[in-house]
């Protein structure tokens, strides 16, 4: 069985058995993939609160700063709380170095908080963007505060049901539309075998715009009718 905060008992269910009092179970679907000319982020819109949906058409992908995102997974109130804090230090950051900060410099700022305060925090997040010195990067800060560098990171409950998926179809030639369909295709998938996964599909490209120096961003969503793969 599981406990509610107010002391109320429900009978135990696939999506809340194991929880010790006062939790919730929470869950998302969050992926990025890189490629030589920038970054595609993509994300499921479904807010839970174990069987309750609290937001179906929330947007899990945050600026960090002008060609910076992130990804969030967890807690939404621990990920919104560390995604401000790095947005205004990457603020200061560039004020400070008068240029724009790079990806490495975010990921860096975000995995001391989600480390420092590991204890505290339900945060696992995916930092991808676009800069002049490594072009478009992605780096994965699961849960516990780990810092890794990848060509394409996924996390969030969703993520354990697309592995192999994406081990069949990932290729490291793909260009932007290729990659923008295969992120919408992986995270369809997801969903349709997630409960906690749902909504839209939210996808972020950001891409350099071929002097070295300046990126364009670009957003799209696919509503939950036209997904590309579904139950």
């Amino acid at each position: 069985m599981s406990f509610f905060m107010d002391g109320t008992i429900v009978e135990a269910s696939p999506e809340t058995d194991g929880l010790k009092p006062g939790e919730v179970s929470t869950g998302t679907t969050i992926m990025a993939v890189a490629y030589p000319g920038g970054v595609v982020l993509a994300a499921d819109s479904r807010t839970s609160s174990g069987t309750y949906v609290g937001n179906r058409v929330s947007d899990k992908i945050a600026q960090l700063h002008d060609n910076i995102f992130c990804c969030r997974s967890g807690s939404a109130a621990d990920t919104q709380a560390i995604t401000d804090i790095v947005r205004n230090q990457l603020s200061q950051h560039a004020i400070e170095k008068g240029s724009a900060p790079l990806v490495a410099t975010a990921a860096h700022l975000m995995r001391k908080l989600c480390y420092d305060y590991k204890d505290q925090l339900m945060a696992g997040v995916i930092v991808g963007g676009w800069d002049p010195v490594d072009g478009g990067s992605v780096y994965n800060i699961p849960l516990g505060g780990t810092l890794i560098k990848m060509e394409y990171a996924i996390g969030g409950s969703g993520s354990t049901y697309i592995y192999g998926l994406m081990d069949a179809m990932y290729r490291n030639d793909m260009n932007r539309d290729q990659i923008e369909a295969f992120c919408k295709k992986c995270v369809a998938h997801a969903m349709a075998r997630d409960g906690s996964s749902g909504g839209v599909i939210r996808t972020c490209t950001i891409e350099g715009n071929g002097d070295g120096k300046t990126a364009s961003v670009s957003k799209s969503y696919t509503p939950g009718d036209k997904l590309p793969f579904g139950p």
